[in-house]
């Protein structure tokens, strides 16, 4: 008698229909060739993932992975174990000790153009230019000579007032032509020293005590340009001479004139030099 459990598989597959024999031996063939196929593709896919990595890491050679941070422990600190007695422990010292905090410096100095002194020379844009003359001249700042009021002076016989007064800075130039020369000199004098200055010309002039009979010094013109200006004129030995005086703020021109100057033409040489006379000095 056959086993019951062959007995039930024959009756569940007595009316199957099967395959053919060669149709199952294609499906068997087919489904060989897709399993050879899958694990081809996979074994490609893993080359390709290894000779990536392998690429990355020979561009970064030194790049290693990012490091682990460790572990945050919160540490307690455990409070003051009250004593038996019931009295409060002793609070240890909070005192931090001696500053290591470097001592501060000396303070910072100002370096800005407004904290440093302001320059007193006289500037040569303060001097007359060549374009304020006639043509024909040409300027040098060698002079030479005796030229100035103050040393007419000495052919007065009393003593004249300095006109050096609080005098700070001065500049000179001359300027040469062929028949002729002229000179100016600027000076400039502290505080409202150069009022002074002018104060004592007038008293130069008028206060002069001639040695040589016939030689006279007088003011010929006032008032010719600037905020102050007077035209001087001398005979001394029968030889003319002039001088204007300008002034400007803080800063005064001398300047030795043409001894046939006339009130006139001094006062357009005097507008000159009070107009030059303006860029050394912030009171135009």
């Amino acid at each position: 008698m056959p086993d019951p459990i062959f007995s039930d598989l024959y009756r569940d597959t007595e009316h199957l229909i099967w395959a053919p024999t060669e149709q199952v031996r294609s499906r068997g063939r087919q489904r060989t060739r897709r399993t050879r196929v899958a694990a081809a593709l996979t074994a490609a896919v893993a080359v390709g993932v290894v000779a990536s990595g392998m690429v990355a890491l020979g561009r970064h050679p030194d790049a290693a992975p990012p490091p682990v941070p460790p572990a945050t422990v919160d540490a307690t600190t455990p409070g003051p174990t009250p004593s038996p007695s019931g009295s409060a422990a002793p609070t240890p010292s909070t005192d931090p000790g001696p500053s290591r905090t470097a001592p501060a410096g000396p303070p910072a100095t100002s370096e800005s153009p407004s904290a440093r002194p302001q320059s007193r020379a006289v500037p040569a844009a303060a001097m007359l230019q060549l374009a304020d003359l006639p043509r024909g001249f040409e300027m040098t700042t060698q002079v030479e000579g005796d030229w100035s009021l103050e040393y007419v002076t000495q052919h007065c016989a009393n003593e004249s007032p300095s006109l050096a007064v609080r005098q700070v800075a001065s500049r000179s130039v001359q300027f040469d032509s062929p028949s002729d020369y002229l000179v100016e000199r600027v000076t400039r004098h502290s505080g409202t020293s150069a009022t002074t200055v002018m104060q004592r010309v007038r008293q130069l002039v008028t206060g002069c005590e001639p040695v040589q009979p016939g030689d006279s010094l007088s003011i010929m013109a006032e008032s010719l340009g600037g905020a102050d200006a007077v035209l001087v004129g001398s005979e001394i030995g029968g030889v003319p001479s002039r001088w204007i005086f300008v002034r400007q703020g803080d800063l005064v021109a001398q300047m030795r004139l043409d001894h046939q100057t006339t009130p006139a033409e001094a006062r357009g040489t005097a507008k000159s030099v009070a107009s030059r006379l303006c860029a050394g000095t912030d009171a135009c």
